[in-house]
């Protein structure tokens, strides 16, 4: 495999950030591919300027590194010349503050504020006690003019991999302006037959398969307490959005695309696991035996986190591959990958168009959001004199005036 340079975007487990500004009809990125059979670099180059997509900054996965000599793909940095390269879009006159309470936001890719019917209003720079989060918070205007916001998990420029998310600061930044549910976009690849490309699923369950490595907790020694995860995913927001699956568009291989759900008896789960390489075939195969439906790198500790911020969190998995678990699986082409790239898009575009209004609407009538308040309150083990200071202050962000 041809060496690249640092620039180089990998298909990854996790969703890539491509710089991108839909006005200029290309991906933003020294990005490459070469197939098993070499054909002409600028051919391909010109095959991956697509059209404008909705989450252009969340490159799908594919399997491509973990297995790139089954699949017959390589990459070139050769390639990368031939594709169109931009600055990334700004934006102008942005106000750098917000005074109204923002209820519901979304952590996804760069770009999610070119939605068509959100308008972005203001670009917060926010210093958390746990440091800045990876990227500004968008606050963006949803048809019914009610505020969203909007946070890149990886940064703007995919410049924190998944074990070095500032998910601490992302979460505590989203809690300090008044959010109270937030649905998590992230590409997986699939542990099932049935859950195919360009399908979305309503995870339920998570298994960590993370090292322990990544900062999991707002706190700690000399102020310890045990959130409750036995659900990890809020259950009337996973009731909610399981409600819009009607709204997916789009086949592979002539089936419909799909958003599969949870059913009595039989858990989604979600593993996540450390990387930044992906699975063995031993592992995956092992993952698939149990029965989990999705493997990615992103669920944690952000779902642990927002359940210690008092928050609903739901995430949406973009099923992009099966992962390495199939060993018939047959050579992916550019074509193919860069579909999948698409179709994924242009439904996760659909369901933050048909969801954000209701469930802003939902979170304001106090059906979604309210369930876990004042939860951790009840959750901390150690006694008022044994707690420290410096732990209560950085708390104080989170929860103004609690201990």
């Amino acid at each position: 495999m041809l060496k690249v340079g640092s620039w180089l975007l990998q298909l990854n487990k996790e969703p890539q950030h491509v710089l991108y500004c839909p006005k200029l009809n290309s991906l933003v990125s020294k990005l490459g591919f070469s197939p098993r059979v070499r054909s002409d670099t600028a051919e391909v180059g010109r095959k991956l300027a697509l059209p404008p997509l909705f989450y252009t900054s969340r490159f799908p996965e594919s399997k491509v590194l973990a297995s790139s000599a089954r699949r017959g793909f390589h990459f070139s940095a050769q390639i990368a010349k031939h594709i169109p390269r931009r600055r990334p879009c700004t934006l102008t006159n942005m106000q750098t503050s917000f005074d109204k309470p923002v209820t519901v936001a979304v952590i996804g890719g760069t770009g999610l504020y070119k939605l068509d019917g959100l308008s972005p209003v203001a670009m917060l720079d926010i210093d958390t006690p746990w440091g800045k989060p990876s990227s500004p918070i968008t606050i963006a205007l949803t048809k019914s003019g009610d505020p969203v916001a909007f946070i890149s998990r990886h940064g703007r420029s995919h410049q924190f991999s998944p074990t070095g998310v500032p998910a601490q600061a992302n979460i505590a930044a989203l809690k300090h302006i008044g959010v109270k549910a937030i649905i998590s976009f992230s590409a997986v690849g699939s542990l099932q037959e049935e859950i195919r490309p360009r399908d979305f699923v309503l995870v339920n369950q998570v298994f960590d398969r993370t090292k322990g490595i990544r900062p999991s907790t707002y706190f700690g020694d000399d102020f310890v307490a045990h959130a409750m995860f036995g659900e990890p995913f809020d259950v009337k927001l996973n009731a909610f959005i399981s409600e819009y699956g009607h709204i997916m568009e789009g086949e592979f291989e002539g089936k419909k695309s799909t958003l599969h759900t949870a059913k009595p008896g039989k858990d989604l789960t979600v593993v996540c696991m450390e990387g930044p390489a992906f699975s063995t075939r031993a592992e995956s195969q092992f993952n698939h035996r149990n029965g989990f439906a999705v493997i990615n790198m992103s669920v944690l500790p952000e779902a642990k986190l927002a359940r210690e911020a008092e928050i609903s969190y739901q995430m949406i998995c973009m099923s992009t591959d099966y992962d390495a678990w199939r060993e018939s699986e047959e050579a992916v082409t550019v074509e193919q990958v860069m579909a999948h790239v698409k179709a994924n898009g242009h439904n996760a575009e659909r369901f933050c168009e048909f969801l954000l209004d209701p469930l802003v609407a939902k979170v304001k009538a106090g059906e979604i959001g309210n369930d876990l308040v004042d939860s951790m309150k009840y959750s901390v083990s150690t006694a008022p004199a044994g707690q420290s200071e410096e732990m209560k202050t950085k708390l104080n962000f989170l929860f103004p005036g609690r201990w």
